[in-house]
């Protein structure tokens, strides 16, 4: 894990350098965040809503993390964080507005809220949108300690006030919040039960807004795809 103070001298460095041609259409790059187990190819539906609006190839960032035959070996510390970590930097970087936008799917909501919180990268985060994330836990890891013993539940995991959630929760993670949940999502509700303390577990505290659709968990990430292009533009 890179030092947070080592990745803030770095980000200052390359901002200086981050100067838009005047005669360019500048825009912030986006970083895409697949779920557990999942793939980049997870966003291709927002990855063309995006291209179709003018943006370019290398405008978007999809990283790769985690195992994919062990859903249960992933949890938001260590070898997971790298590759969305990495992305955010090289996306800040890239970007020539200096700033970027960030998409996260299921786990990899909470993967790229984890890493804008811990390294400091909430500055450069105009928009964030979580999309079916399990921001408030899920009641089919448990609760902690008497949580599900897998590290996708433990402590560096989702059963409801993991030590991880726990430090995770009032942070800000952009400029603009937003939130796109179901109450037919199979994997944040269990069986029918979708809220924690009375709110939804995927909306998130603060946030400028939140859309419930009629989708399963991965329907909701394919089928609002449009909606997600516009709360970044």
């Amino acid at each position: 894990m890179f030092a947070t103070t080592t990745i803030r001298a770095g980000l200052a460095a390359l901002l200086a350098l981050a100067t838009a041609p005047a005669w360019s259409a500048c825009r912030d790059a986006v970083v895409l965040v697949h779920g557990n187990a999942g793939s980049p190819s997870h966003f291709d539906a927002t990855r063309q809503a995006l291209l179709a609006r003018g943006y370019g190839a290398a405008d978007i960032h999809r990283p790769d993390w985690g195992s994919k035959t062990c859903a249960a070996c992933n949890d938001h510390d260590g070898s997971e964080e790298t590759p969305v970590l990495d992305a955010m930097i090289d996306a800040i970087a890239a970007s020539c507005t200096g700033r970027i936008d960030v998409i996260g799917h299921s786990m990899g909501a909470t993967l790229a809220a984890h890493q804008i919180a811990e390294h400091g990268l909430r500055p450069y985060v105009d928009a964030f949108v979580g999309v079916a994330g399990a921001f408030r836990g899920l009641w089919s890891c448990g609760t902690y300690p008497f949580n599900v013993a897998t590290s996708a539940c433990g402590t560096w995991g989702l059963s409801v006030s993991s030590p991880f959630l726990d430090a995770l929760y009032g942070s800000r993670f952009g400029d603009r919040v937003y939130s796109i949940k179901s109450y037919y999502d199979a994997v944040v509700c269990y069986g029918a039960i979708c809220t924690v303390d009375g709110i939804h577990s995927s909306s998130i505290w603060g946030e400028n807004a939140s859309y419930t659709y009629a989708y399963g968990h991965f329907g909701l990430l394919g089928y609002t795809a449009s909606r997600q292009a516009n709360l970044i533009e």
